[in-house]
């Protein structure tokens, strides 16, 4: 019927030439919709994803690689992470010793950890439920109790954890294998008695680093145009309050802090004693852990190179204000340092927050020998029978 004069013919041309506008008008409507829609859709799901907040709390007495490891996976496990520590009052009650490490030495290197988020102090070794559900769940919100494969019992022989268990709010984590607290203090039992640290006839230790565990602990930032990268060396063995302190004033000095981390031979030269107590790998991811810390050269030499400076784009090189005794006396830090000092970019911290070393460790040590022997017997059996007893636990 669109034919010329019927009387339709201007309204069916006005249809069809609108038809395409009609149809994208209606297209855009749809979209529109679809979009206000998927919008929702992305507020709803933003609403109800909360952050998921991760607690693990203990004594961390002399901490090492396997707690640092273990503050990792349990902040792995949400989107925070809050660290509980034990008071050295607790410590004595339920361990029978005070702990090598006094808290707030303790608490300076917990809040350096990279992975940590918040630390929480004067925390009881065993938290019942009235404990958990003010402080811990209710106060600071949190949403599960973590702790690693490894059995921790109380001076009744009950499980610490059994609580948090039961109220469905508790994470297993993986036990990180040949480091703790038993194995470092046995070592140093041996120091305090004017032996080497490790037993010739010992078996080796069956902590066994891996190229992932190495990634896991680097950071991925890269010194940036125009960064003030600063140089540090040492053994940093058995990690303390007093190395976080040198190394937080030597980032203050720079952008991006590479620390040197010796070699076990070139410790062995230069400290003697049958040092380091602590093997490269262990010492090195310790000092990866420190939130201070940007890189890590493995194995670095005693003398601070030319060639180094370099390599690295280096423009300071520092040293702490005490400088420990070694086998050559001061020569070996004329030596370490000349090349840095005749560029001029040579410094020395003047200040510490702590009066600590290995040699004030092994002092302490001495100081409570049979409680620490005792201490360390106990431990060494229960670690012994975890050994036998444990089974795969995948990390988290």
């Amino acid at each position: 019927q669109e034919q010329a004069g019927s009387p339709f013919a201007n309204v069916f041309n006005f249809l069809g030439h609108s038809r395409g506008t009609l149809l994208f008008s209606i297209g855009a409507a749809v979209l529109g919709v679809g979009i206000l829609k998927l919008h929702w859709i992305q507020n709803l799901l933003s609403i109800s994803k909360q952050p998921v907040l991760i607690w693990i709390d203990g004594c961390y007495d002399v901490t090492h690689l396997g707690h640092f490891n273990a503050y990792r996976q349990a902040r792995a496990l949400g989107d925070g992470l809050l660290v509980g520590l034990n008071p050295d009052s607790e410590v004595i009650r339920y361990k029978g010793s005070p702990p090598l490490i006094a808290e707030a030495e303790r608490a300076a290197v917990i809040r350096a950890c990279r992975w940590v988020d918040g630390l929480v102090e004067g925390v009881p070794y065993v938290m019942d439920k009235d404990y958990l559900d003010k402080e811990v769940f209710g106060r600071r919100g949190v949403d599960f109790v973590v702790h690693g494969d490894d059995p921790c019992l109380d001076s009744e022989g009950n499980d610490v954890y059994a609580s948090s268990k039961k109220m469905g709010r508790y994470r297993e984590i993986k036990r990180t294998e040949g480091v703790s607290t038993t194995e470092v203090l046995g070592r140093l039992l041996r120091m305090a008695d004017g032996l080497p640290p490790r037993d010739a006839a010992a078996p080796p230790s069956t902590f066994a680093p891996s190229a992932r565990r190495l990634a896991q602990f680097t950071p991925t930032r890269r010194p940036a145009p125009g960064d003030r990268v600063v140089y540090v060396s040492g053994s940093f063995d058995v990690f303390h309050a007093g190395h976080v302190d040198f190394l937080a004033r030597a980032r203050a000095m720079g952008d991006f802090l590479i620390v040197g981390v010796h070699q076990d031979s070139v410790v062995g030269e230069s400290k003697g004693r049958g040092r380091p107590v602590l093997g490269l790998w262990e010492r090195s991811l310790s000092v990866l852990a420190c939130r201070h810390v940007d890189d890590v050269v493995l194995g670095a030499p005693w003398e601070v190179t030319r060639d180094m400076i370099k390599t690295f784009n280096i423009q300071l090189v520092v040293h702490g204000p005490v400088y420990s005794a070694t086998t050559g006396g001061p020569a070996d830090y004329d030596r370490s340092y000349r090349v840095a000092k005749e560029l001029g970019m040579f410094r020395e911290v003047s200040e510490r927050a702590w009066d600590l070393s290995l040699d004030v460790l092994i002092q302490r040590v001495a100081a409570e020998r049979s409680s620490m022997a005792a201490k360390h017997a106990r431990k060494a059996g229960q670690e012994a029978l975890y050994y036998q007893q444990r089974s795969f636990v995948p990390e988290a």
